[in-house]
């Protein structure tokens, strides 16, 4: 439970703790204000609320963290709500939410997989930033906070790839309204530029000797996209134009890719994952595999490499039709898996071991695609990869009930800095 805030005055210093059965515990501090006129300290036991809250800012085991925000580290941005956490309190949070949200299944979660402490700045190679202009400073780049759009040019989490080019978009764009620029987009060497409007804006300042400066920003492609009602939906089917260089970019596995992709943003993390899950299908000649959310084709590419006869589903045409390009010999389907359930029916033979692969996005597995898992495609083994621990833990009472066995949870780390943890549901078929 958590304990009632302890006002603590106004000393700089955070009162004492009270014992608590050895917990873990977080010292927090909340600023003054009107109706108190003074800051309070409160301790706050284990468990916290959900990751990702972001009322309180973060102190920890007794006393500030005191760690110095990186350079270019904006106090007011709202991104990364570990920030100002060591990366073992962050760590320790993080195990804490898994062993609550996934508890039937806790004594199976294995230690949080991580990364050395200096790849936790500097890693995002994947970003989606609002832009507004103001008349006095120019374009400004960062993530809304209210109504309040907060300029994050130099977030140290961000690559030094996304940095420059924030910075060289703030040089070389033209104003509102002549640019109705919206967000900006980069997905590892491929950016995008979104704007509200139909017509292709004029884009003076795009000359060739500025858009040859790209190449040394570490980018291939640089695309314009007119979408007049982009917001919560970035991306629309048609509009896009390449302003300069490639189509497509290779990404760390070697994979093919282009504007829209979605990529793990810490390949070395991603790459482990996969080793885990294609060790534990072990998919071989004579097996058939389905890998559903299967998007530009990386587990695609594993499962034809050991001789299994593949199949994979995704929504994302752009992705599709990398995927056949990553994973030529599979079998690739567009589309909603629960709209191409009856395509999968058709290709699932009696004869040859089920395997599945699972990689939905955060809202988990579709209902009738939970049920055609569990109760008609029955795998002998699934690798189930959740970003969703909430969503994770309802699909695993549907599968469990259905007779399959947790054999194994594995956590990664793919976004430090934030509250956003990922992990890897290993069952088997226990009939």
């Amino acid at each position: 439970m958590r304990a009632s805030p302890k006002p603590g005055g106004n000393s700089d210093a955070p009162p004492a703790p009270t014992a608590k059965r050895g917990a873990l515990i977080a010292c927090n501090y909340e600023p003054a204000t009107a109706a108190t006129g003074r800051k309070r300290w409160r301790w706050d036991y284990w468990p916290l609320p959900e990751p990702g809250s972001r009322r309180w800012q973060p102190w920890y085991c007794g006393s500030r963290t005191d760690m110095e925000l990186p350079t270019g580290c904006e106090p007011r941005c709202p991104g990364c709500a570990h920030r100002t956490l060591t990366a073992t309190a962050s760590e320790a949070q993080k195990t804490h939410w898994l062993r609550q949200a996934l508890a039937p299944w806790a004594d199976r979660l294995l230690p949080l997989r991580t990364v050395d402490p200096s790849a936790r700045w500097n890693y995002r190679r994947k970003v989606c930033l609002s832009a507004l202009w103001d008349e006095s400073a120019g374009w400004r780049f960062g993530l809304w906070r209210r109504d309040e759009l907060i300029p994050i040019p130099d977030c140290p989490v961000h690559a030094e790839s996304v940095r420059a080019m924030v910075h060289w978009l703030m040089q070389v764009l033209p104003p509102q309204p002549d640019f109705p620029l919206a967000f900006f987009v980069q997905s590892g060497a491929q950016a995008t530029l979104i704007v509200k409007t139909h017509r292709v804006p004029a884009l003076d300042g795009l000359d060739e000797t500025r858009l040859a400066e790209l190449a040394a920003n570490g980018l291939d492609g640089l695309w314009l996209h007119r979408h007049p009602a982009a917001g919560r939906r970035l991306f629309a089917r048609n509009g896009w134009t390449l302003l300069w260089g490639q189509p497509r970019s290779r990404d760390a596995l070697g994979l093919e890719y282009g504007p829209m992709a979605f990529q793990q943003q810490i390949p070395a993390l991603y790459r482990q994952a996969l080793d885990a899950a294609e060790a534990f299908l072990d998919p071989a000649s004579g097996h058939q595999i389905a890998d559903l959310y299967c998007g530009i084709g990386a587990s695609l590419q594993r499962w034809t490499r050991r001789g299994a006869r593949v199949i994979g589903v995704e929504l994302g045409g752009e992705a599709v039709a990398c995927a056949g390009q990553n994973a030529p010999d599979a079998t690739t389907l567009r589309g909603k898996c629960a709209d191409r359930l009856p395509q999968l029916r058709e290709w699932t033979t009696s004869t040859a071991s089920r395997l599945l692969y699972l990689n939905p996005p955060r809202t988990g597995l579709e209902p009738a695609v939970r049920d055609w898992a569990a109760r008609e495609f029955r795998p002998e083994r699934l690798a189930y990869l959740s970003c969703s621990a909430g969503t994770l833990s309802r699909d695993l009472a549907v599968l469990t009930t259905a007779g399959y066995l947790v054999e194994a949870l594995i956590p990664y780390d793919f976004f430090p800095q934030t509250h956003h943890v990922e992990t890897l549901a290993l069952l088997r078929r226990s009939d």
